[in-house]
């Protein structure tokens, strides 16, 4: 009897034993890694997707493990980090750069129990999705305030890589420079780059020199911002607020707020409900926010003001007809809005916009 008893005594406190086991298990943090075509410290777009990641950790405490790995080239060096941190543990990997939607696909396919999140792409599988802001929404604000601050009626636009997002946001600027300031004419440069501050700066220094004196962007430095500062014009700043780096220069800025949705998917992961979606995120939902209107009249603050909660409202779409093509050519009919798949894979430009798309 004493030794069935010791049997039972040892059995429970096995029992016990594997129980503590298995809630130290399950207390063991998430891991969840994250990796950025620029530094964390450019400032821009790299930067304000580190802010989420940042978010996440505090809003989950030591719930979560996070890390990230920055300046990874897209191609080859792209798919070897995913790889990397799929191996380390991590079982939620967010790629924040188009070029990353390949490389992120053909690790997902080998890992299968870990979530993958592209930003900016369009491919997708059972354990992959892709999220994206509504950029363009922000980006017709600035182009109602460039048409509404120039004096040239020559407006810059510094852009990055042929991609629908960015031919997306040019276009936006065009529909509001249309609308608001026929006369203006909107310069492109591209710089083939996401993050390279003297290129950026070079393009900003050049179409100055051709009489721009309000610059907008898609690359992600504050170098455009810097140069406007230092010559007296105007510029709008991407993806986080630079407004520090242009105290007189500064008219807005358009901020991607990555917070909500990082901790969303996190959490997603951690209830077992997470499922592959194609998020297409803006002003309602809060992924995009004009902090503030600097260096302009109150007339045209409070403007830009009404139009960003029309935008948010939902009263107001940029993308709404008639509008035409570059060859006059009706795209849009009056009263339509532009569906969602058309501007996620736009790859022609509105009426107004002089040039033509790199090859």
């Amino acid at each position: 009897m004493k030794l069935s008893v010791k049997k039972l005594l040892a059995g429970a406190a096995l029992g016990l034993g594997l129980a503590a086991g298995a809630n130290v298990q399950a207390a063991d943090p998430l891991k969840v890694g994250f990796v950025y075509v620029g530094p964390v410290g450019d400032h821009g777009w790299s930067y304000q997707h580190d802010q989420g990641r940042l978010a996440v950790e505090k809003h989950f405490g030591d719930k979560v493990e996070t890390t990230f790995v920055e300046s990874v080239p897209e191609g080859a060096d792209a798919e070897r980090v995913i790889r990397n941190l799929a191996k380390a543990g991590n079982k939620l990997i967010f790629t924040t750069s188009f070029g990353y939607m390949n490389p992120t696909l053909k690790v997902a396919k080998t890992f299968k129990n870990v979530k993958f999140e592209h930003a900016t792409g369009y491919k997708k599988s059972k354990n992959m999705g892709n999220y994206l802001s509504k950029t363009f929404e922000g980006r017709y604000v600035a182009g109602f305030v460039a048409a509404k601050m120039t004096k040239s009626n020559k407006i810059g636009y510094i852009a990055s890589f042929p991609i629908p997002e960015v031919i997306r946001d040019i276009n936006t600027v065009q529909l509001a420079l249309n609308k608001y300031n026929p006369e203006a004419e909107l310069k492109i440069i591209w710089v083939n780059s996401w993050f390279d501050p003297g290129k950026e700066a070079d393009a900003a220094n050049a179409m100055m020199d051709q009489g721009v004196d309000v610059i907008l962007q898609h690359t992600d430095s504050p170098a455009a911002m810097q140069a406007a500062e230092r010559r007296g014009k105007f510029a709008v700043g991407q993806a986080s607020d630079m407004s520090s780096f242009g105290p007189n220069a500064h008219l807005m800025s358009v901020v991607d707020d990555w917070a909500e949705l990082y901790i969303r998917k996190t959490q997603e992961v951690m209830d077992g409900t997470w499922k592959p979606e194609d998020y297409f995120g803006g002003m309602a939902e809060k992924d995009i926010i004009v902090p503030a209107f600097t260096n302009m009249p109150e007339a045209v603050a409070k403007e830009a003001q009404q139009i960003v909660d029309d935008i948010t409202s939902g009263k107001l779409f940029p993308f709404t007809g008639p509008i035409k093509n570059q060859a006059g050519e009706l795209k849009v009919k009056a009263g339509e809005k532009l569906p969602m798949g058309d501007l996620l894979g736009m790859n022609w430009y509105v009426e107004g916009v002089k040039g033509s798309i790199p090859k």
